[in-house]
C-alpha cells in the first residue's frame, strides 16, 4: 500500500506545471505571418513580382502590415528565431506595400531606372511605418535592428524592391524554418549572377555591394572562419571567401585557392522586381 501511495505521488507531482513554466511567454503563431505567406505564393516567381495583381487585390496586404504594430513587450517576449523572421517579413512587406503605393512608379531621376523604388522619396529613410510598437523606416530596420541579432544572411533575405537585391522568395520566413531559409540563401548566393560573378579568365571575383554595405556584420561573422592561406587579404574579402567557399563549383574552389584572383562590388541593380510586364532581363 505504501509503495501505490508513492508512486501516485510521484506521478501527480509529474503533472504539475510549476510558476515559473506557466510564466513562459508562447512563441507566436505560423498564423501571424500566414496571410503574408499566402500573398508571396500567389504574387512572387523566382524573386519577381506581379505588382499590379498585388495592388488590385491589396486588402490582404494592409491588413498584414497593420498587423505587425504588436505591443513591444510581446515582441520583445519572442524566442529570437522568431523576432528575426519577423523583422524580414515586416521589410518585405512594407517594401511591397511602398511600391503599390505609387506604382505604376514613373520617376524621373537620372540617377536610378524610371520604374526603380528608388523614385520614391523618402522610401527607405523615411520613419512612416508603426512597428512593434515602433516607428521605423526600411533603413532603420536593415542597418540599426537586424545587425542586433549577429546574423548577416539575414541581409540577403531583404527583397529591396529591386533585382539586385536577394531574390524574394515565395514564402514568409518563420521561427521554425529560418535557419533552412538562411542556409538555402547561402548556397543559393553563388549561383545567381547578381550576387556573384566567378571570372576565372579574367582572374575576377565581382560580388553585390550587400556585403560591402553591411561590411562589419559579414566580417564579424565570417572573416575569422577564412582558410589561413586568405590572411593578407582584406577582412571584407576573407568574409566572402569563407561565405561563398563551400558551396561553389569544384572548378570555382580550386580557382579560390589558388589564391591570385581580384574582388570588386559590381554595381547594384536598381530595376524594379516588376514581373507584370514580362520578365526581368
Amino acid at each position: 500500500m505504501g509503495r501505490l501511495v508513492a508512486i501516485t505521488a510521484v506521478l501527480a507531482a509529474s503533472l504539475v506545471v510549476s510558476p515559473t513554466a506557466r510564466q513562459q511567454p508562447a512563441a507566436p503563431t505560423e498564423s501571424l505571418h500566414r496571410p503574408l505567406d499566402q500573398i508571396l505564393d500567389l504574387h512572387v516567381r523566382d524573386g519577381l513580382v506581379y505588382y499590379r495583381a498585388l495592388q488590385s487585390s491589396r486588402g490582404n496586404l494592409d491588413r498584414y502590415v497593420a498587423s505587425l504594430n504588436v505591443p513591444a513587450a510581446t515582441f520583445e517576449s519572442w524566442p529570437q528565431e522568431a523576432r528575426m523572421a519577423f523583422w524580414v517579413n515586416a521589410y518585405n512587406a512594407l517594401v511591397l506595400q511602398t511600391v503599390i503605393n505609387r506604382y505604376p512608379i514613373r520617376g524621373t531621376s537620372n540617377a536610378y531606372p524610371a520604374a526603380s523604388i528608388r523614385q520614391i522619396a523618402g522610401a527607405f529613410d523615411q520613419p512612416r511605418h508603426r512597428v512593434a510598437g515602433r516607428t521605423v523606416s526600411l533603413d532603420e530596420i536593415e542597418k540599426k535592428i537586424l545587425p542586433l541579432f549577429n546574423e548577416p544572411r539575414l541581409l540577403l533575405a531583404l527583397g529591396r524592391g529591386a533585382v539586385g537585391s536577394g531574390r524574394l522568395r515565395s514564402e514568409a520566413y518563420s521561427a521554425e524554418r529560418l535557419r533552412a531559409q538562411l542556409d538555402a540563401i547561402q548556397s543559393e548566393f553563388v549561383t545567381e549572377q547578381h550576387m556573384l560573378k566567378v571570372d576565372r579568365e579574367a582572374g575576377v571575383i565581382s560580388t553585390t555591394p550587400i556585403l560591402s554595405w553591411n561590411q562589419d556584420a559579414f566580417v564579424a561573422a565570417y572573416a575569422k572562419v577564412a582558410p589561413g592561406k586568405f590572411e593578407s587579404r582584406s577582412l571584407i574579402e576573407r568574409a566572402l571567401i569563407a561565405f561563398v567557399l563551400p558551396h561553389l563549383l569544384p572548378l570555382e574552389q580550386e580557382f579560390i585557392e589558388q589564391n591570385q584572383f581580384k574582388v570588386t562590388f559590381h554595381n547594384f541593380d536598381w530595376r524594379l522586381n516588376d514581373l507584370t510586364g514580362g520578365r526581368v532581363e
